[in-house]
């Protein structure tokens, strides 16, 4: 948020430490969007995170066995889930459901699955229902997540946190929404 960045292990030094073998700290799944990229938001460096992005932070099989891969392989222990404000992907999918009007080719696969969302944001209300809509979409990803039969376990004994996260894109603060680990 300040902008005092350290842009750690980014150096040829760092390339050839982790070009055998790499030990992320975090897996993000965060959105497509430009002004969004997790590396950069969170000043991290090469072999620091293993990094998913979709529409909307949309889910499938594939990407869910991405988002697997770091903490079943080898122990990642930190998912984010990472929403943002003013998210194109999640606006479109809103005004597609709203109206009835799929979106053109793949496109509206995203709007598909993020559906729930979207009905979840419909429930709640509110004055902006596609921030409430982008808000949902990272609270319900992070708990299927949390809840996934492979996470789960490694979520019951302490091993792996999944967090939900929403980033300003006016202030650069990054908000917790759900799943923070408690300190014991």
């Amino acid at each position: 948020m300040s902008g005092d960045l350290r842009h750690p292990d980014r150096d040829p030094n760092r390339r050839e430490f982790v070009a055998q073998k790499q030990e992320p700290f975090g897996a993000i799944l965060s959105c497509i969007d430009s002004r969004v990229p997790p590396e950069l938001l969170f000043d991290t460096g090469l072999g620091d995170l293993y990094v998913m992005r979709t529409g909307g932070e949309a889910v499938g099989p594939v990407v869910t066995g991405s988002v697997e891969y770091g903490p079943m392989t080898s122990g990642t222990p930190l998912v984010v889930v990472l929403g943002h404000q003013r998210c194109g992907a999640v606006a479109a999918a809103y005004k597609s459901i709203r109206d009835g009007k799929p979106l053109s080719g793949n496109l509206d696969a995203i709007a598909r699955a993020l559906r729930p969302a979207y009905e979840q944001a419909v429930r709640e209300g509110g004055s902006d229902p596609v921030e409430t809509m982008a808000r949902a979409q990272v609270e319900l990803t992070a708990a299927d997540l949390r809840s996934n039969q492979d996470l789960a376990p490694l979520v019951a004994k302490g091993a792996l946190a999944v967090v939900g996260a929403y980033y300003s894109l006016d202030t650069g603060k990054v908000e917790v929404l759900a799943g923070a680990p408690t300190k014991p």
